[in-house]
């Protein structure tokens, strides 16, 4: 069993990944996201987790892509289990709480400045499966 459980969201514009850095625990890139509350689903932990992370933004066609289990990004000691989902995101994404910036990841783009489950297992998988159609990194 993981030690964190996670909703994360994969959400791509002309070939670019929205991710995160966080004020504190990692400098890592990470997915938007976070952990569940009591009694939340996915769809609610990511609605609820990319408002506070993104400002006044709405997340809608969520489409579950997978579960993914890694060494937690600034923590490798730990796992993280991530339920993965794409959506379409209305609004501009705005850096909010403890996310420090936005970053747009693009091919080509330096891959250790990714978490290990990002780098590692999330995008290579979804490479494979065609899901990423040009990979962020060199898969």
């Amino acid at each position: 069993m993981a030690d964190y459980h996670k909703a994360g969201l994969l959400y791509v514009k002309d070939g670019h990944v929205l991710l995160c850095r966080k004020d504190h625990t990692t400098s890592l890139l990470i997915l938007p996201g976070g952990s569940f509350e009591s009694g939340e689903t996915p769809q609610q932990c990511l609605r609820r987790e990319c408002s506070e992370e993104l400002g006044d933004v709405e997340i809608s066609n969520l489409c579950h892509l997978g579960d993914y289990e890694s060494p937690a990004a600034g923590e490798p000691e730990k796992t993280v289990r991530i339920e993965l989902y794409s959506a379409d995101l209305e609004g501009t994404p705005t850096a909010q709480s403890e996310i420090r910036d936005l970053v747009w990841f693009a091919p080509g783009d330096d891959p250790d400045q990714l978490a290990p489950s990002l780098r590692n297992i999330i995008f290579p998988d979804l490479h494979r499966r065609g899901l990423l159609v040009q990979p962020p990194i060199g898969c």
